[in-house]
Protein backbone atom coordinates (compact mmCIF):
# COMPACT_ATOMS: atom_id res chain seq x y z
CA UNK A 1 0.00 0.00 0.00
CA UNK A 2 1.80 3.27 -0.96
CA UNK A 3 2.01 6.05 1.89
CA UNK A 4 2.29 9.82 2.16
CA UNK A 5 5.90 10.93 1.86
CA UNK A 6 7.68 13.29 3.43
CA UNK A 7 6.88 16.75 3.05
CA UNK A 8 10.51 17.44 1.63
CA UNK A 9 9.81 15.00 -0.97
CA UNK A 10 6.58 16.44 -2.01
CA UNK A 11 8.08 20.05 -2.74
CA UNK A 12 10.76 17.88 -4.89
CA UNK A 13 7.88 16.81 -6.99
CA UNK A 14 6.28 18.05 -10.30
CA UNK A 15 2.61 17.36 -11.15
CA UNK A 16 1.82 14.35 -12.85
CA UNK A 17 1.27 14.67 -17.35
CA UNK A 18 -2.13 13.21 -18.31
CA UNK A 19 -1.51 11.23 -21.43
CA UNK A 20 -3.07 12.22 -24.53
CA UNK A 21 -4.27 10.71 -27.85
CA UNK A 22 -1.66 11.38 -30.11
CA UNK A 23 -2.71 14.32 -32.74
CA UNK A 24 -2.14 13.07 -35.84
CA UNK A 25 -4.81 9.96 -34.95
CA UNK A 26 -6.89 12.19 -32.82
CA UNK A 27 -8.23 14.58 -35.57
CA UNK A 28 -9.59 11.66 -37.39
CA UNK A 29 -11.71 10.47 -34.56
CA UNK A 30 -14.10 10.96 -31.99
CA UNK A 31 -12.51 8.76 -29.05
CA UNK A 32 -11.51 11.00 -25.64
CA UNK A 33 -8.80 12.91 -26.47
CA UNK A 34 -7.80 13.01 -22.55
CA UNK A 35 -6.97 9.50 -21.30
CA UNK A 36 -6.97 9.64 -17.41
CA UNK A 37 -4.45 8.67 -15.40
CA UNK A 38 -2.99 4.76 -14.55
CA UNK A 39 -3.41 3.95 -11.24
CA UNK A 40 0.76 4.99 -10.51
CA UNK A 41 0.03 8.16 -11.94
CA UNK A 42 -3.01 8.60 -9.27
CA UNK A 43 -1.12 7.73 -6.47
CA UNK A 44 2.26 9.74 -7.47
CA UNK A 45 -0.54 12.91 -8.10
CA UNK A 46 -2.35 12.55 -5.09
CA UNK A 47 1.31 12.13 -2.97
CA UNK A 48 1.90 15.38 -3.86
CA UNK A 49 -0.52 17.01 -1.35
CA UNK A 50 0.17 18.51 1.75
CA UNK A 51 -2.87 17.78 3.66
CA UNK A 52 -3.29 21.61 4.68
CA UNK A 53 -4.75 21.60 7.84
CA UNK A 54 -6.98 24.87 6.48
CA UNK A 55 -7.50 23.26 2.88
CA UNK A 56 -7.97 26.12 0.76
CA UNK A 57 -9.02 24.08 -2.74
CA UNK A 58 -11.86 23.49 -0.95
CA UNK A 59 -12.84 27.30 -1.23
CA UNK A 60 -12.43 27.16 -4.97
CA UNK A 61 -15.03 23.89 -5.09
CA UNK A 62 -18.90 24.43 -5.88
CA UNK A 63 -19.30 21.21 -5.13
CA UNK A 64 -17.97 21.10 -1.47
CA UNK A 65 -15.95 18.28 -1.90
CA UNK A 66 -13.51 16.99 0.51
CA UNK A 67 -10.42 16.95 -1.37
CA UNK A 68 -7.72 16.15 0.80
CA UNK A 69 -10.19 13.17 1.98
CA UNK A 70 -10.61 12.20 -1.34
CA UNK A 71 -6.60 12.66 -2.32
CA UNK A 72 -5.61 10.76 1.13
CA UNK A 73 -7.66 7.66 0.14
CA UNK A 74 -6.02 7.55 -3.03
CA UNK A 75 -2.75 7.52 -1.42
CA UNK A 76 -4.18 4.45 0.97
CA UNK A 77 -5.18 2.73 -2.15
CA UNK A 78 -8.75 2.84 -0.87
CA UNK A 79 -10.16 3.83 -3.93
CA UNK A 80 -13.72 3.30 -2.81
CA UNK A 81 -13.66 5.19 0.17
CA UNK A 82 -12.36 7.86 -1.72
CA UNK A 83 -14.97 7.65 -4.27
CA UNK A 84 -17.59 7.31 -1.54
CA UNK A 85 -16.14 10.02 -0.17
CA UNK A 86 -16.71 12.66 -3.26
CA UNK A 87 -20.21 11.02 -3.50
CA UNK A 88 -21.37 13.01 -0.49
CA UNK A 89 -21.53 16.36 -2.21
CA UNK A 90 -20.82 16.10 -6.39
CA UNK A 91 -23.23 12.65 -7.84
CA UNK A 92 -20.87 13.42 -10.98
CA UNK A 93 -17.62 12.92 -10.36
CA UNK A 94 -16.74 11.29 -13.81
CA UNK A 95 -18.17 14.54 -15.76
CA UNK A 96 -16.71 17.37 -13.31
CA UNK A 97 -13.65 15.38 -13.40
CA UNK A 98 -13.51 15.80 -17.21
CA UNK A 99 -15.00 19.09 -18.00
CA UNK A 100 -14.67 20.69 -14.53
CA UNK A 101 -12.76 23.88 -14.44
CA UNK A 102 -10.18 22.81 -12.51
CA UNK A 103 -7.12 25.76 -13.12
CA UNK A 104 -10.24 28.57 -12.29
CA UNK A 105 -11.54 26.64 -9.18
CA UNK A 106 -9.88 23.96 -7.26
CA UNK A 107 -6.26 23.84 -7.82
CA UNK A 108 -5.98 27.52 -8.29
CA UNK A 109 -6.36 27.94 -4.97
CA UNK A 110 -3.97 25.48 -4.00
CA UNK A 111 -1.00 26.57 -2.01
CA UNK A 112 1.23 24.54 -4.28
CA UNK A 113 -0.53 27.22 -7.07
CA UNK A 114 1.95 29.82 -5.64
CA UNK A 115 5.00 27.38 -7.15
CA UNK A 116 2.80 26.46 -10.41
CA UNK A 117 2.67 23.14 -9.30
CA UNK A 118 -0.81 22.93 -8.21
CA UNK A 119 -2.57 19.21 -7.59
CA UNK A 120 -4.38 18.04 -10.57
CA UNK A 121 -7.34 17.50 -8.37
CA UNK A 122 -9.88 17.22 -11.35
CA UNK A 123 -7.90 14.41 -12.61
CA UNK A 124 -7.42 12.42 -9.67
CA UNK A 125 -11.59 12.53 -8.65
CA UNK A 126 -11.57 11.49 -12.74
CA UNK A 127 -9.56 8.61 -11.55
CA UNK A 128 -11.31 7.21 -8.84
CA UNK A 129 -14.60 8.00 -10.49
CA UNK A 130 -13.75 5.76 -13.42
CA UNK A 131 -11.93 3.28 -11.45
CA UNK A 132 -15.63 3.06 -9.69
CA UNK A 133 -17.74 2.69 -12.99
CA UNK A 134 -14.95 -0.37 -14.14
CA UNK A 135 -15.08 -2.29 -10.85
CA UNK A 136 -19.27 -1.80 -10.53
CA UNK A 137 -18.55 0.00 -7.12
CA UNK A 138 -22.55 1.39 -6.66
CA UNK A 139 -23.45 3.86 -3.24
CA UNK A 140 -26.52 1.88 -2.28
CA UNK A 141 -29.56 3.91 -0.95
CA UNK A 142 -30.67 1.74 2.31
CA UNK A 143 -32.21 3.00 5.61
CA UNK A 144 -33.92 6.43 4.40
CA UNK A 145 -37.34 7.12 5.60
CA UNK A 146 -39.59 8.32 2.53
CA UNK A 147 -40.57 11.96 3.05
CA UNK A 148 -44.05 12.00 1.38
CA UNK A 149 -43.32 14.80 -0.47
CA UNK A 150 -42.98 14.88 -4.49
CA UNK A 151 -40.91 17.34 -5.83
CA UNK A 152 -40.35 18.42 -9.93
CA UNK A 153 -37.27 18.70 -11.56
CA UNK A 154 -37.41 21.06 -15.19
CA UNK A 155 -34.09 19.64 -16.87
CA UNK A 156 -31.79 17.41 -16.60
CA UNK A 157 -28.94 18.91 -16.85
CA UNK A 158 -26.06 19.23 -14.39
CA UNK A 159 -28.31 21.09 -12.48
CA UNK A 160 -30.55 19.29 -12.39
CA UNK A 161 -29.51 16.09 -11.75
CA UNK A 162 -27.33 17.49 -8.88
CA UNK A 163 -30.82 18.68 -6.87
CA UNK A 164 -32.83 15.45 -7.87
CA UNK A 165 -29.46 13.42 -6.37
CA UNK A 166 -29.55 15.30 -3.36
CA UNK A 167 -32.83 15.60 -2.67
CA UNK A 168 -34.00 11.52 -3.17
CA UNK A 169 -31.02 10.58 -0.95
CA UNK A 170 -32.86 12.38 1.85
CA UNK A 171 -36.30 10.87 0.95
CA UNK A 172 -37.93 12.66 -0.99
CA UNK A 173 -39.74 11.45 -4.25
CA UNK A 174 -38.12 13.14 -7.13
CA UNK A 175 -39.78 13.30 -10.86
CA UNK A 176 -37.47 14.79 -13.48
CA UNK A 177 -38.85 16.09 -16.74
CA UNK A 178 -36.77 16.55 -20.16
CA UNK A 179 -37.74 18.07 -23.34
CA UNK A 180 -35.25 15.70 -25.34
CA UNK A 181 -35.67 12.65 -25.72
CA UNK A 182 -32.22 11.70 -23.71
CA UNK A 183 -31.54 12.84 -19.99
CA UNK A 184 -28.19 15.00 -19.55
CA UNK A 185 -29.21 18.60 -20.95
CA UNK A 186 -25.89 20.60 -22.10
CA UNK A 187 -23.64 17.19 -21.24
CA UNK A 188 -25.07 15.20 -23.88
CA UNK A 189 -26.20 17.57 -26.77
CA UNK A 190 -23.48 20.51 -26.26
CA UNK A 191 -19.94 18.60 -24.92
CA UNK A 192 -18.37 16.55 -27.85
CA UNK A 193 -17.94 13.04 -27.26
CA UNK A 194 -14.02 13.84 -27.88
CA UNK A 195 -14.39 15.87 -24.36
CA UNK A 196 -17.21 14.04 -23.04
CA UNK A 197 -17.75 10.39 -24.05
CA UNK A 198 -21.72 9.62 -23.84
CA UNK A 199 -21.07 6.49 -22.28
CA UNK A 200 -19.42 8.22 -19.19
CA UNK A 201 -22.74 10.71 -18.75
CA UNK A 202 -25.37 7.84 -19.50
CA UNK A 203 -23.71 5.57 -16.74
CA UNK A 204 -23.71 8.61 -14.00
CA UNK A 205 -27.27 9.25 -14.72
CA UNK A 206 -27.91 5.99 -14.72
CA UNK A 207 -26.19 5.87 -10.79
CA UNK A 208 -28.90 8.45 -9.82
CA UNK A 209 -31.98 6.55 -11.46
CA UNK A 210 -30.58 3.69 -9.52
CA UNK A 211 -31.22 5.74 -5.91
CA UNK A 212 -34.59 6.47 -7.17
CA UNK A 213 -35.17 9.24 -9.56
CA UNK A 214 -37.55 9.16 -11.87
CA UNK A 215 -36.70 10.53 -15.53
CA UNK A 216 -38.93 11.44 -17.98
CA UNK A 217 -37.99 12.09 -21.07
CA UNK A 218 -39.82 13.65 -24.11
CA UNK A 219 -41.38 16.18 -21.72
CA UNK A 220 -41.86 19.88 -22.47
CA UNK A 221 -42.19 22.09 -19.54
CA UNK A 222 -44.35 24.84 -20.99
CA UNK A 223 -46.31 22.91 -23.65
CA UNK A 224 -46.84 19.22 -21.99
CA UNK A 225 -48.04 20.66 -18.61
CA UNK A 226 -47.12 24.03 -17.87
CA UNK A 227 -45.52 25.16 -14.35
CA UNK A 228 -48.84 26.16 -13.22
CA UNK A 229 -49.86 22.80 -13.57
CA UNK A 230 -46.88 20.61 -12.43
CA UNK A 231 -47.80 23.32 -9.01
CA UNK A 232 -50.75 21.61 -8.62
CA UNK A 233 -49.44 17.85 -8.72
CA UNK A 234 -46.06 18.76 -6.59
CA UNK A 235 -45.09 20.05 -3.61
CA UNK A 236 -41.71 21.81 -4.49
CA UNK A 237 -39.81 22.48 -8.22
CA UNK A 238 -36.91 23.46 -9.14
CA UNK A 239 -36.42 25.01 -12.83
CA UNK A 240 -33.03 24.02 -14.29
CA UNK A 241 -34.12 23.94 -17.99
CA UNK A 242 -30.87 25.77 -19.36
CA UNK A 243 -30.18 28.85 -21.66
CA UNK A 244 -30.59 26.63 -24.73
CA UNK A 245 -31.81 29.39 -27.19
CA UNK A 246 -29.16 30.20 -29.70
CA UNK A 247 -28.02 34.19 -29.93
CA UNK A 248 -26.56 35.56 -33.10
CA UNK A 249 -24.53 38.58 -34.25
CA UNK A 250 -27.48 39.66 -36.42
CA UNK A 251 -24.35 40.39 -39.70
CA UNK A 252 -25.45 41.11 -43.30
CA UNK A 253 -25.45 37.83 -44.53
CA UNK A 254 -26.19 35.62 -41.22
CA UNK A 255 -29.28 34.16 -43.16
CA UNK A 256 -27.40 32.67 -45.85
CA UNK A 257 -27.14 28.51 -46.14
CA UNK A 258 -24.62 27.43 -43.74
CA UNK A 259 -24.49 29.72 -41.18
CA UNK A 260 -25.16 27.49 -38.15
CA UNK A 261 -25.87 28.41 -34.54
CA UNK A 262 -23.03 26.14 -32.26
CA UNK A 263 -26.59 24.80 -30.37
CA UNK A 264 -27.89 23.13 -33.91
CA UNK A 265 -23.88 22.43 -35.12
CA UNK A 266 -23.62 20.68 -32.09
CA UNK A 267 -26.44 19.15 -31.10
CA UNK A 268 -26.53 17.09 -34.56
CA UNK A 269 -23.09 15.89 -33.91
CA UNK A 270 -23.38 14.80 -30.26
CA UNK A 271 -27.02 13.87 -29.48
CA UNK A 272 -27.91 12.85 -33.15
CA UNK A 273 -24.63 11.22 -33.73
CA UNK A 274 -24.07 13.31 -37.01
CA UNK A 275 -20.20 12.25 -37.10
CA UNK A 276 -21.31 8.52 -37.64
CA UNK A 277 -23.78 9.19 -40.33
CA UNK A 278 -25.25 7.45 -42.46
CA UNK A 279 -25.03 4.76 -39.44
CA UNK A 280 -27.39 7.65 -37.21
CA UNK A 281 -30.11 9.18 -39.53
CA UNK A 282 -28.73 12.95 -39.16
CA UNK A 283 -26.27 14.44 -41.70
CA UNK A 284 -24.63 17.27 -41.45
CA UNK A 285 -23.20 19.44 -43.93
CA UNK A 286 -19.19 20.35 -43.26
CA UNK A 287 -17.31 22.51 -46.14
CA UNK A 288 -14.05 22.32 -47.24
CA UNK A 289 -13.05 26.30 -44.84
CA UNK A 290 -14.97 26.88 -41.84
CA UNK A 291 -15.25 30.14 -39.63
CA UNK A 292 -16.47 29.35 -36.27
CA UNK A 293 -16.85 32.97 -34.66
CA UNK A 294 -16.00 33.27 -30.57
CA UNK A 295 -13.70 32.52 -28.34
CA UNK A 296 -15.05 30.26 -25.35
CA UNK A 297 -15.36 26.59 -25.17
CA UNK A 298 -18.56 25.77 -27.38
CA UNK A 299 -16.33 27.37 -30.05
CA UNK A 300 -13.61 25.80 -29.30
CA UNK A 301 -15.82 22.58 -29.31
CA UNK A 302 -17.61 23.97 -32.32
CA UNK A 303 -14.15 24.30 -34.72
CA UNK A 304 -12.45 20.78 -33.09
CA UNK A 305 -16.06 19.15 -34.52
CA UNK A 306 -15.78 20.15 -37.77
CA UNK A 307 -12.57 19.56 -38.29
CA UNK A 308 -13.16 15.31 -37.08
CA UNK A 309 -15.97 15.81 -39.47
CA UNK A 310 -13.73 16.51 -42.52
CA UNK A 311 -13.02 19.73 -43.06
CA UNK A 312 -10.02 21.23 -44.73
CA UNK A 313 -9.63 24.32 -42.74
CA UNK A 314 -10.86 25.55 -39.83
CA UNK A 315 -10.22 29.34 -38.72
CA UNK A 316 -11.80 30.30 -35.34
CA UNK A 317 -12.65 34.49 -35.15
CA UNK A 318 -12.56 36.25 -32.07
CA UNK A 319 -12.39 39.88 -31.36
CA UNK A 320 -9.66 39.75 -28.74
CA UNK A 321 -7.07 37.95 -27.73
CA UNK A 322 -6.09 34.51 -26.75
CA UNK A 323 -5.44 36.14 -23.31
CA UNK A 324 -9.05 37.49 -23.11
CA UNK A 325 -10.75 33.77 -24.00
CA UNK A 326 -13.05 32.76 -21.97
CA UNK A 327 -12.25 29.27 -22.99
CA UNK A 328 -10.47 26.77 -20.91
CA UNK A 329 -6.54 27.06 -21.49
CA UNK A 330 -6.67 23.19 -22.24
CA UNK A 331 -8.66 23.61 -24.93
CA UNK A 332 -7.04 26.40 -26.82
CA UNK A 333 -4.35 24.11 -26.21
CA UNK A 334 -5.75 21.17 -28.02
CA UNK A 335 -7.28 22.95 -30.67
CA UNK A 336 -3.90 25.07 -31.76
CA UNK A 337 -2.05 21.59 -31.46
CA UNK A 338 -4.85 20.08 -33.72
CA UNK A 339 -4.32 22.41 -36.43
CA UNK A 340 -7.04 25.38 -35.62
CA UNK A 341 -6.29 29.06 -37.26
CA UNK A 342 -6.71 31.42 -34.29
CA UNK A 343 -7.74 34.87 -35.77
CA UNK A 344 -7.57 37.17 -32.91
CA UNK A 345 -8.36 40.69 -32.67
CA UNK A 346 -10.79 40.21 -35.86
CA UNK A 347 -14.41 40.99 -36.23
CA UNK A 348 -16.98 39.84 -38.45
CA UNK A 349 -18.76 42.16 -40.30
CA UNK A 350 -20.62 40.57 -43.17
CA UNK A 351 -20.95 37.79 -44.24
CA UNK A 352 -20.86 37.05 -48.49
CA UNK A 353 -22.86 34.97 -50.23
CA UNK A 354 -23.63 33.92 -54.12
CA UNK A 355 -26.99 33.87 -56.29
CA UNK A 356 -27.71 30.57 -55.00
CA UNK A 357 -27.94 31.82 -51.06
CA UNK A 358 -24.09 29.62 -50.50
CA UNK A 359 -21.79 31.12 -48.79
CA UNK A 360 -18.14 32.25 -50.30
CA UNK A 361 -16.71 34.31 -47.90
CA UNK A 362 -16.85 36.52 -44.73
CA UNK A 363 -15.91 40.30 -44.36
CA UNK A 364 -13.87 40.83 -41.25
CA UNK A 365 -11.89 43.67 -39.48
CA UNK A 366 -9.07 44.11 -37.51
CA UNK A 367 -8.90 45.12 -33.86
CA UNK A 368 -7.19 46.55 -31.08
CA UNK A 369 -7.65 46.32 -27.56
CA UNK A 370 -9.00 49.95 -25.72
CA UNK A 371 -9.03 50.09 -22.01
CA UNK A 372 -11.20 46.86 -19.87
CA UNK A 373 -15.03 47.59 -20.30
CA UNK A 374 -17.45 46.19 -17.67
CA UNK A 375 -16.48 42.94 -18.19
CA UNK A 376 -12.38 43.70 -17.46
CA UNK A 377 -11.39 42.90 -20.25
CA UNK A 378 -10.01 45.02 -22.64
CA UNK A 379 -12.18 46.36 -25.05
CA UNK A 380 -11.97 45.49 -28.73
CA UNK A 381 -11.87 48.75 -30.94
CA UNK A 382 -11.66 48.86 -35.09
CA UNK A 383 -8.63 49.34 -36.65
CA UNK A 384 -10.04 51.45 -39.72
CA UNK A 385 -9.22 50.15 -43.33
CA UNK A 386 -7.95 46.50 -42.57
CA UNK A 387 -10.83 45.00 -43.88
CA UNK A 388 -10.48 41.52 -45.76
CA UNK A 389 -12.12 38.64 -46.95
CA UNK A 390 -12.18 35.29 -45.45
CA UNK A 391 -12.20 32.41 -47.90
CA UNK A 392 -14.92 30.24 -46.13
CA UNK A 393 -18.19 28.24 -47.39
CA UNK A 394 -19.96 27.59 -44.03
CA UNK A 395 -19.54 29.67 -40.72
CA UNK A 396 -20.57 28.62 -37.50
CA UNK A 397 -21.72 31.69 -34.70
CA UNK A 398 -20.58 30.54 -30.89
CA UNK A 399 -21.33 33.27 -29.69
CA UNK A 400 -23.11 32.48 -26.21
CA UNK A 401 -26.91 31.25 -25.58
CA UNK A 402 -30.08 33.23 -24.57
CA UNK A 403 -32.82 31.88 -22.01
CA UNK A 404 -35.90 30.21 -24.03
CA UNK A 405 -38.75 31.89 -22.71
CA UNK A 406 -41.22 28.70 -22.84
CA UNK A 407 -40.85 27.78 -19.21
CA UNK A 408 -41.37 31.10 -18.26
CA UNK A 409 -43.95 31.85 -20.22
CA UNK A 410 -46.21 28.89 -17.99
CA UNK A 411 -45.27 30.15 -14.80
CA UNK A 412 -46.98 32.28 -13.43
CA UNK A 413 -45.64 35.36 -10.40
CA UNK A 414 -42.12 34.02 -11.25
CA UNK A 415 -40.18 36.61 -12.66
CA UNK A 416 -37.46 36.87 -14.92
CA UNK A 417 -34.78 39.75 -15.37
CA UNK A 418 -34.79 41.99 -18.98
CA UNK A 419 -32.65 39.03 -20.27
CA UNK A 420 -35.66 36.22 -19.65
CA UNK A 421 -33.39 34.79 -16.73
CA UNK A 422 -35.05 33.60 -13.22
CA UNK A 423 -34.55 36.42 -10.61
CA UNK A 424 -33.35 34.32 -7.58
CA UNK A 425 -31.64 34.48 -3.78
CA UNK A 426 -28.21 33.55 -4.44
CA UNK A 427 -28.14 31.65 -1.34
CA UNK A 428 -31.19 29.30 -1.78
CA UNK A 429 -32.06 29.76 -5.73
CA UNK A 430 -35.87 30.51 -4.26
CA UNK A 431 -37.57 32.57 -7.05
CA UNK A 432 -40.35 35.12 -6.57
CA UNK A 433 -42.79 32.43 -6.21
CA UNK A 434 -43.04 30.75 -3.03
CA UNK A 435 -42.41 27.04 -3.31
CA UNK A 436 -40.83 27.01 -6.53
CA UNK A 437 -36.50 27.44 -7.10
CA UNK A 438 -34.17 28.02 -10.08
CA UNK A 439 -30.31 27.67 -10.70
CA UNK A 440 -28.02 26.94 -13.48
CA UNK A 441 -27.70 28.31 -16.68
CA UNK A 442 -31.35 29.83 -16.82
CA UNK A 443 -30.31 31.77 -13.59
CA UNK A 444 -26.91 32.68 -14.69
CA UNK A 445 -26.62 32.55 -18.35
CA UNK A 446 -24.02 30.31 -19.92
CA UNK A 447 -21.71 29.08 -17.39
CA UNK A 448 -20.07 25.90 -16.09
CA UNK A 449 -21.00 22.56 -15.54
CA UNK A 450 -19.30 22.63 -11.73
CA UNK A 451 -21.38 25.98 -11.09
CA UNK A 452 -25.10 24.69 -12.36
CA UNK A 453 -23.64 21.29 -10.00
CA UNK A 454 -23.28 24.14 -6.88
CA UNK A 455 -26.75 25.79 -7.99
CA UNK A 456 -28.36 22.31 -7.69
CA UNK A 457 -26.77 21.60 -4.37
CA UNK A 458 -28.07 24.51 -3.17
CA UNK A 459 -31.71 24.55 -4.24
CA UNK A 460 -31.59 21.03 -2.92
CA UNK A 461 -31.32 22.41 0.73
CA UNK A 462 -33.68 25.31 0.38
CA UNK A 463 -35.84 22.91 -0.49
CA UNK A 464 -35.74 20.45 2.06
CA UNK A 465 -35.92 23.37 4.28
CA UNK A 466 -38.90 24.77 3.00
CA UNK A 467 -40.81 21.33 2.85
CA UNK A 468 -39.44 20.59 6.42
Amino acid sequence: MAKMIPMKERGKRTPRHMPEQDVHKRIHNFNEVSLGYTKEDAIYEAQRCLQCRSPTCMDGCPADINIPEFIKKIVEENFTGSYFEILKTNNLPAIAGRVCPQEEQCSKACVWNKANKAIHIGRLERFVADWARDNKIHLERVGIEKKNKKIAIVGSGPAGLTCSADLVKIGYDVTLFEALQKPGGVLVYGIPEFRLPKAIVEYEIGEIKRLGVTIETDFIVGLTKSVDELAEEFDAIFLANGAGAPRFLHLPGENLNDVYSANEFLTRSNLMKAYAFPKYDTPIKVGKKVAVIGGGNVAMDSARTALRLGTEEVHLVYRRTSKEAPARKEELTHAEEEGIIFDFLTLPLKILGNEQGDINGMECIKMRLGEPDESGRRRPIYIDGTNFILQVDLVIVAIGTAANPIVARSATGVKTNKWGYFITDENTCSTTRKGIFAGGDIVRGAATVISAVGDGKRAAKAINNFLQ
